[in-house]
């Protein structure tokens, strides 16, 4: 066997794509989308505060340059690129996205209404003082730290979060199979819930719902499904459904405006499309209850103005915008977070709204303890060193004899710990045997090493002693503390307390239970011209316009329908269907605009041929003629075409047959015996009869033979024309109306063709 068939390794294949896609979703659960229930951080979140923490940039320092910023996270901590890094750097300064923001920004940083940042070249950034409250205690030894990608620089497994981040500013991510999408909370509330939790371990969620009843989003706006809260808060799941906050204010000539103050979290950072959403609402006409739209925001608040048409049903108008617009939204919660395992890693889990806040007490337990305990071997430490200089005071003269004496600092010193005294020149006996007692510890004998002069005057010695039984006296509280959950729940209260003082705010969002109504569509009717070209495209022209136009430009139309805008276009094909085209679907345009196919109005087959256009309310009140290539003929009523689909079969046609043509008729036209039928055939024949002799027929059925045909002859046009015409039209020649005759043949009861030519 060869050495690199010894180094081959069998793998089933379907085994190892399963071992390492399980590795690459959890890579992508853990390092990259799903925050940590502790500190509330995505890990490209937590390096650059960290990053940022390293560089000094304290919300008293000056701002420094995002480039600078997002280079040291991706140098040293985060290597997965620079405009991942600088877009959650762009989050993290979005006062309409967080209720606290974590970075102070300096610069264009986008807007609310979607404006993008600048290039991180261009702005600035440092720490806000809410981001303080997640680093300020890294240098006590809080968390671990664990090698970065390069085992060149250690960074924090999690931050030393002192407040409960992840509830009060919430996150969404989307990682391999799962998502998480934790709204914002209101910060006065959420300190409340965990101090009432502190209170009582055993509370139940009801109970916390008193702290916290619902989501508090940065954009305010109305939760308007409150009821479901509690559902949402006990699964970790649920939907929130928020509406705009609005008001009505009077306007210019008789209107009144609808204005939008707040808007829905979810367009946070898009309002503008929802402006531009409004706009077009208006300008196709689908409210035509609204006058104008126009953005008047600026930095004091939003301000969208909706100006509403005198004497309209501004109520029965918003209903409409609540459910046609983003005005009114949905938001998906899902409580989705890393949990810490023995192991390290982590495992994602849904939480309810106790269990998130029982991990964060327990984080705070484990945060306080740790602090406490640096604090408590801190102060033991500076006791070890006061209690030495002290002593030493008492006997400075004696050292000072020590320090004279002696040939190195190293010598003075083990006489100092040790009391060796060998090679000391000391100036008795007495002295000697009195430095053989010395006994300090080594911190000891270094602080008197280092000690000035200066400390031996009255008011030094005196603070040295007052700072001895201040650290006493801490040493007593830390030990208490530590000794004592209830003290530590004590401690970690009154900071709460502290906190709160500093970040809570007034609740933005509202909380009701609101059911949706449904919007009374009420159009104000008016007549329409549908003006359809050679080409098919069509378009829809008011009654105004129409008028003014010349002559020579209605001529390009091939078809001109008149209806009214509540109408239906009806249009009848070759091959035996009918579509409908709402009005209000086909393009307001002007008269010198092309339009849109109608093929791509009513999803019109391409290969398919209109015959016949006309709206629904004519047809409703005439027959139609149907006429087949084969040579069938039947009369429709029209009432057979009432429907609300918007295709169907409009005839019944034998396989391969196809309709040669389509005639609208009026009932007087029947009554009167004023119209006849005129059939012409590819061989040029041709015959003619009164209308008063076709039957009429079901929609679904297929006629009667109108004609003898011979051979492989076609019906290739088929009219229903004025007794009296003298010509018709066909195929753009003018041909003689009169010279198609009336015959019968009694023996079949058929009509014959007559030759024409």
């Amino acid at each position: 066997m060869s050495a690199n068939e010894e180094n081959i390794i069998q793998l089933d294949f379907s085994e190892e794509m399963k071992t390492s896609y399980r590795d690459y979703a959890m890579s992508v659960i853990i390092a990259r989308a799903v925050p940590d229930v502790r500190d509330g951080m995505k890990p490209v979140q937590r390096r650059i505060l960290y990053a940022m923490k390293e560089l000094s940039l304290s919300p008293d320092r000056p701002h420094r340059k995002s480039a600078r910023i997002v280079g040291d996270t991706m140098g040293k901590y985060h290597p997965h690129g620079d405009s991942s890094i600088y877009d959650a750097l762009v989050h993290m300064t979005e006062d309409y996205s967080l209720n606290i923001p974590l970075v102070d920004g300096h610069g264009n940083f986008g807007s609310i209404d979607g404006d993008g940042a600048a290039a991180m070249r261009y702005t600035e950034a440092r720490l806000s003082p809410a981001a303080m409250t997640l680093l300020d205690n890294l240098d006590k030894g809080l968390v671990d730290f664990i090698p970065n990608f390069d085992d060149s620089e250690k960074e924090p497994v999690v931050l030393p979060a002192m407040i409960p981040n992840l509830l009060i500013n919430g996150t969404t991510g989307i990682a391999v199979g799962m998502a998480t999408n934790i709204p914002p909370h209101n910060a006065g509330e959420i300190i409340d819930a965990v101090i009432a939790y502190m209170d009582r371990p055993g509370i139940s969620i009801d109970k916390l719902m008193d702290y916290v009843p619902a989501p508090d989003f940065p954009t305010g706006g109305t939760i308007i499904n409150q009821s479901d809260m509690r559902e949402i808060y006990a699964s970790g799941e649920g939907r929130i459904r928020l509406r705009a906050r609005t008001e009505i204010e009077k306007g210019e000539n008789g209107r009144k405006n609808i204005i939008i103050t707040e808007i829905p979290y979810t367009i946070s950072g898009n309002k503008a499309k929802l402006v531009e959403n409004l706009a077009s609402l208006a300008r196709e006409k689908v409210f035509d209850e609204i006058y104008d739209v126009r953005d008047e925001s600026s930095k004091e608040g939003i301000r969208i103005v909706i100006e509403v048409k005198k004497d309209r049903d501004i109520e029965n108008l918003l209903n409409g915008l609540y459910k046609k617009t983003q005005m009114e939204d949905t938001y998906g919660v899902n409580l989705l977070a890393i949990k810490p395992t023995a192991g390290g890693n982590g495992e994602p889990k849904v939480f309810d709204l106790k269990s998130m806040i029982e991990e964060f007490v327990l984080f705070q337990e484990e945060l306080y303890t740790r602090e406490y305990r640096f604090l408590l071997e801190k102060a033991k430490k500076r006791l070890e060193i006061v209690e030495g200089l002290m002593k030493a005071t008492d006997v400075i003269d004696l050292i000072i004899e020590i320090l004279r004496g002696s040939s190195s600092v190293k010598q003075a010193k083990t006489c100092l710990i040790r009391g060796e005294t060998e090679g000391i020149r000391f100036k008795s006996a007495a002295s000697e045997r009195q430095a053989e007692t010395l006994l300090f510890t080594e911190p000891q004998a270094d602080a008197i090493l280092a000690m000035q002069l200066s400390k031996l005057i009255g008011l030094e010695i005196l603070k040295l002693h007052e700072e001895n039984e201040t650290l006493l006296a801490n040493i007593g509280e830390y030990e208490k503390v530590l000794s004592d959950v209830r003290e530590l729940y004590k401690v970690i209260k009154g900071r709460l307390r502290e906190y709160k003082k500093k970040f809570a705010a007034a609740r933005r969002t509202m909380l009701t239970d609101t059911t949706a109504k449904a919007y009374v569509e009420k159009v104000v009717e008016e007549d329409l011209y549908i003006c359809i070209d050679r080409f098919g495209y069509t378009k829809a022209v008011d009654a105004a316009a129409f008028g003014r136009a010349a002559e020579e430009a209605k001529q390009e139309f091939t078809q001109i329908v008149r209806m009214k805008n509540t109408d239906r276009l009806c249009i009848f094909t070759r091959a035996g269907v009918m579509y409908q085209v709402k009005a209000d679907k086909i393009p307001r345009c002007r008269m010198r605009d092309k339009g849109t196919l109608i093929h791509a109005l009513c999803k019109m087959d391409n290969q398919d041929e209109a015959l016949l256009y006309v709206c629904f309310q004519e047809l409703f009140e005439s027959m139609l003629m149907f006429t087949t290539k084969s040579g069938y003929i039947k009369l429709v009523s029209g009432v057979e075409f009432e429907t609300a689909r918007l295709q169907v079969v409009s005839t019944k046609l034998d396989a391969g047959d196809e309709l040669a043509g389509v005639s609208l008729l009026s009932a007087e036209d029947i009554l009167a015996d004023n119209r006849k039928v005129i059939l012409l055939t590819g061989q040029g024949l041709s015959l003619g009869f009164p209308v008063s002799e076709v039957s009429e027929f079901k929609k679904t059925s297929r006629g009667v033979k109108a004609i003898t045909l011979e051979g492989e002859d076609l019906v290739v046009y088929a009219a229903a024309v004025e007794q009296t015409a003298d010509t018709f039209c066909f195929n753009g020649k003018t041909l003689n109306a009169r010279r198609v005759r009336c015959r019968r043949r009694a023996a079949k009861g058929q009509r014959a063709a007559l030759d024409m030519m």
